[in-house]
């Protein structure tokens, strides 16, 4: 038995290479999605050798048991992939790669340590932005629930005289035009471009309520990003402003490529105490920094009447001279409890408590809508596909 011990140290450690791994990690992780983790192993022994793979993920993802077990051929290479879900932006550090390695005799393993401390940064859901990139690109944003919007009037820019087809709205014929080419001719439209318009997220308390793992703020965070990206292809102005009790970020409306970047690194900056937010600085800040007529896109939450009418002075000021969209959230966790069977008195009693929240959501959008602000309650998974919807609905009405 010593013998074979003594043999089994040869042939793992006779060759001083053994092992080589790499971890592959993007420049930037995802937050809220599944970002994909590559690592690439070759096996330099001349037998099968036998391969636990232990990686120290950052401690935000609280798994300490990570493993994956395999087998390397004489002298192969191979690749293993995972994937780790980030509910929180900021910095992941990733710690030692560990691989312990045993011979066909498995009696000892040899360790080898690769990679130690590889730090990568959390952002604001990129991988969702450029979905929304390319449904915006195609004019295909129907494939993600977005609706096809009627235009009203002709609030839109000329952009040219072109042949009529099937289709095409006869109000538009071009008379004049189709007496010259002898045939049916019409004016086509674009919507109106170079619109400025701002995203405005309240970080206080109201937003760090999570829904599957993910904090309100974050949900906000992540539609900014594929809104305003989805707004500047369309050549619009976007901006931003971050605020609780002080004004933590402002961006000006800007209309190029290269002002998504400045919006992506204000949101992934973003941090908060989750303090009462402030409405009345915000509306101050407005006042003073938005000069032109601006859609105002208000990401917040409400959870009782009595809070949104102390707001609502603030909220009217705003209204007054800009398009103001207020955006809160449906509670799914109750709107699930009030779909569900009640099976006894206690589960009758919670969703009658439930019903009653549900209700007061849709008391306090009625009274915002009764007071001319355009709104959208929404369930945190849906909130950038109605955000989309809105903006399109605002831009096809001319309401801008």
């Amino acid at each position: 038995m010593a013998g074979l011990f003594l043999f089994d140290i040869y042939l793992l450690y006779a060759n001083s290479k053994g092992l080589e791994a790499n971890r592959v990690l993007p420049k930037k992780l995802s937050n809220s999605d599944f970002n994909p983790i590559s690592v690439e192993f070759q096996s330099y022994y001349p037998f099968r050798t036998h391969i636990s793979l232990i990686d120290e993920l950052p401690k935000q993802f609280q798994k300490r048991d990570f493993e994956h077990r395999t087998s390397l051929l004489k002298n192969e290479e191979r690749a293993f992939e995972y994937t780790v879900r980030p509910v929180d932006r900021g910095e992941y550090v990733f710690g030692n790669l560990n691989i312990y390695a045993a011979s066909p005799l498995r009696i000892i393993k040899r360790r080898f340590v690769f990679q130690k401390n590889q730090m990568v940064p959390v952002y604001p859901s990129i991988i969702q932005m450029q979905q929304y990139d390319f449904l915006a690109i195609s004019n295909n944003l129907s494939q993600f629930g977005l609706k096809k919007i009627r235009r009203i009037g002709h609030t839109q820019e000329f952009e040219q005289i072109k042949e009529y087809v099937p289709g095409d709205d006869i109000r538009t014929v071009n008379w004049k035009a189709t007496a010259k080419q002898n045939q049916l001719m019409v004016n086509q439209y674009q919507d109106e471009k170079s619109q400025p318009i701002y995203s405005i997220i309240d970080t206080g308390r109201v937003m760090k309520m999570p829904f599957n793992g993910l904090k309100l703020l974050d949900y906000a965070i992540n539609s900014t990003l594929a809104f305003s990206n989805v707004a500047l292809k369309r050549n619009d102005k976007t901006g931003m402003i971050s605020f609780s009790k002080n004004i933590e970020s402002f961006v000006p409306a800007v209309q190029k490529v290269t002002h998504l970047n400045t919006i992506l690194e204000n949101l992934y900056n973003i941090t908060t105490e989750f303090t009462d937010a402030d409405f009345g600085l915000l509306y101050a800040q407005v006042k003073r920094k938005i000069t032109h007529r601006s859609l105002l896109l208000l990401y917040t939450n409400f959870e009782h009447i009595s809070a949104l009418k102390r707001q609502l002075p603030f909220l009217l000021a705003m209204a007054k001279q800009h398009v103001l969209v207020v955006i809160f959230f449906e509670n799914t966790e109750l709107e699930e409890l009030i779909s569900s069977d009640a099976e006894d008195l206690q589960t009758i009693y919670h969703k009658t408590i439930a019903e009653k929240f549900s209700l007061e959501k849709r008391l306090m959008q009625k009274e915002l809508q009764q007071h001319g602000i355009q709104t959208i309650l929404t369930r945190p998974e849906q909130l950038t596909i109605n955000t989309i919807n809105k903006y399109l609905e605002i831009k096809a009405r001319g309401l801008l």
